[in-house]
């Protein structure tokens, strides 16, 4: 990181872009952090379809007035679901998970496995260690050259 992060919306802008998505016409930035207590209340409000639980979900990823300008672009529900599907991966670091990612994600048997965070190597490295660690290597004498054999 440079010092030019002088400031907190400087180093957010750094470390986590500035990047933006056009979804259904508008405009909006690509969330680069999950909201406090979002997932809480995306759990609390999965049975809902009220319009106003909502669009408390989208405000919190892309921000106020969106979902409305979607609707009025067309924007269907499986649309809006793949397009939270979307935001939340982003929000939680997964840049390269694509708009298909998150369809695919949604019609899959596991929604929930498609977004689970990749470990870095310490969390892998931690689970190894509670598991036994890595397997051993198989003997040489089932991998192994054989030269006695393998010269005649």
């Amino acid at each position: 990181m440079s010092a030019s992060s002088s400031s907190w919306d400087d180093f957010k802008r750094e470390v986590w872009g500035d990047r933006t998505e056009v979804i259904e016409g508008v405009v909006v930035k690509v969330p680069t952090d999950i909201p406090f207590g979002f997932e809480q209340r995306l759990a609390d409000l999965s049975t809902s379809s009220a319009q106003e639980d909502v669009e408390e979900l989208v405000t919190g990823l892309f921000g106020p007035d969106v979902l409305d300008q979607w609707i009025d672009a067309g924007m269907g529900n499986m649309g809006l679901m793949t397009v939270l599907t979307w935001g939340m991966a982003q929000a939680g670091g997964q840049k390269d998970f694509t708009f298909l990612d998150a369809w695919n994600a949604l019609n899959s048997d596991d929604p929930g496995k498609a977004l689970a965070q990749p470990q870095n190597r310490a969390a892998r490295r931690e689970q190894s260690r509670r598991t036994g660690g890595r397997s051993k290597p198989t003997s040489r004498a089932s991998t192994g050259l054989d030269l006695a054999t393998s010269l005649n």
